[in-house]
């Protein structure tokens, strides 16, 4: 099949460096001789034919700006029989014979749909969280990380201030991956992930403990937002040690700011791979990093994956933590 129009869209939560992948897939499929789509607010859009042609001024001045330009929207109807065959039937009244699909792994089950029902697709991940199995880094995962260590090393200077403990909460509702990084590079002296049981008086008030005795008078806990109860993680530790303590969720920030070198980077090189990929006949590929290096895998095989945790990573942490 000759792929004439290709269509991209975001969906999920955004991620800096969306809008990077948005101007290399558009900006490919043109010097390609390919017509380039955006379509608004994810799925939805498919469904409400809310889809315009992109040319290449339509994705200037985007790259350095985080958000999404095409928006996104969860979409209930899509999940739908209903709702997938109208978004098909506006993708071929327009023509549309590819779509790029940038989110996350429900992202990436509609963009599988999708291709069963006969209009191909290609995924790129997109999410801060950096859970996608298949895929080493995704687009957002490393502005996401930068915001948060710039967050806590401001509130390091309040705690220090008045030897306080700060329990900060940053995102990752079923991956510990954001808090890890962020933990080691802000020196937490406890980090509590999904991935890991905890024990608080062993994981959190003794490590305190035994920190104060060296001479340490404030304290950063670090929580994945799967764990959660940072507020009353605070009270309590503040009842068993006798130390000032306060929560912070940093919340949405996380997702908003200018995307890093990385991200762009990352962003460019895999929206050109999706594009080349639908070019050349493929469909039904997720496009990834492994070992550093541009891949892709099947959908299904993607989906399937599990992502290792980094126990040394973790237990380096927390022994050079101390």
């Amino acid at each position: 099949m000759s792929i004439r129009k290709i269509a991209v869209l975001t969906s999920g939560g955004d991620a800096p460096g969306m809008n990077a992948a948005i101007r290399s897939v558009v900006r490919t499929a043109l010097s390609k001789g390919v017509e380039a789509f955006g379509v608004y607010r994810g799925y939805n859009g498919l469904i409400n034919g809310d889809i315009e042609p992109m040319n290449l001024r339509s994705v200037s001045d985007i790259i350095h700006r985080g958000g999404t330009m095409l928006y996104t929207a969860r979409s209930p109807e899509f999940r739908t029989e209903e709702g997938m065959q109208k978004a098909i039937a506006n993708c071929r009244k327009m023509g549309i014979d590819g779509v790029v699909v940038i989110g996350g792994d429900g992202s990436f089950r509609g963009a599988q749909d999708l291709t069963r029902r006969g209009l191909p697709c290609i995924g790129i991940p997109g999410t801060i969280d950096n859970d996608i199995s298949c895929c080493e880094y995704t687009i957002g995962f490393d502005t996401a990380m930068n915001t948060c260590v710039e967050m806590v090393d401001k509130l390091r200077d309040t705690a220090q201030s008045h030897d306080r403990c700060s329990v900060v909460e940053v995102m990752g509702r079923r991956a510990g991956y954001l808090a890890l990084n962020v933990g080691i590079a802000v020196g937490a002296t406890s980090i509590i992930v999904p991935e890991v049981p905890y024990d608080f008086e062993r994981d959190i008030v003794q490590r305190m403990e035994t920190t104060f005795s060296t001479g340490k008078k404030h304290f950063i806990v670090v929580v994945a937002e799967g764990v959660g109860h940072v507020i009353e993680m605070a009270k309590e530790i503040e009842e068993r040690t006798g130390i000032e303590s306060r929560a912070t969720i940093l919340g949405h920030v996380q997702r908003g700011g200018s995307p890093t070198l990385r991200d762009r980077l990352l962003a460019s090189e895999m929206g050109y791979n999706a594009v080349e990929l639908l070019l050349q006949g493929k469909s039904n590929r997720v496009v990834a990093v492994q070992s550093g290096s541009i891949v892709d895998f099947d959908i299904e095989e993607a989906l399937q994956m599990k992502k290792p945790f980094d126990f040394d990573l973790y237990k380096m942490a927390h022994e050079i933590s101390i």
